[in-house]
């Protein structure tokens, strides 16, 4: 069976990887949740983020 990967920002198992902006100075992977929360903080504005109660 093979390795999980766990999300760089909260240690949470990764279902579905996400990379980070070169802008962000992230290296690793992201989980969805921490992947938002990083769009959301760079680039506010009137992009909807969805699932944001789940924080």
């Amino acid at each position: 069976m093979g390795k999980k990967e766990k999300c760089v920002i909260c240690n949470e198992i990764v279902g579905f990887r996400f990379k980070a902006m070169d802008e962000w100075k992230i290296d690793g992977t992201l989980c969805g949740k921490c992947y938002s929360k990083k769009v959301d903080e760079h680039y506010p504005g009137e992009h909807v983020r969805v699932n944001k109660h789940l924080d």
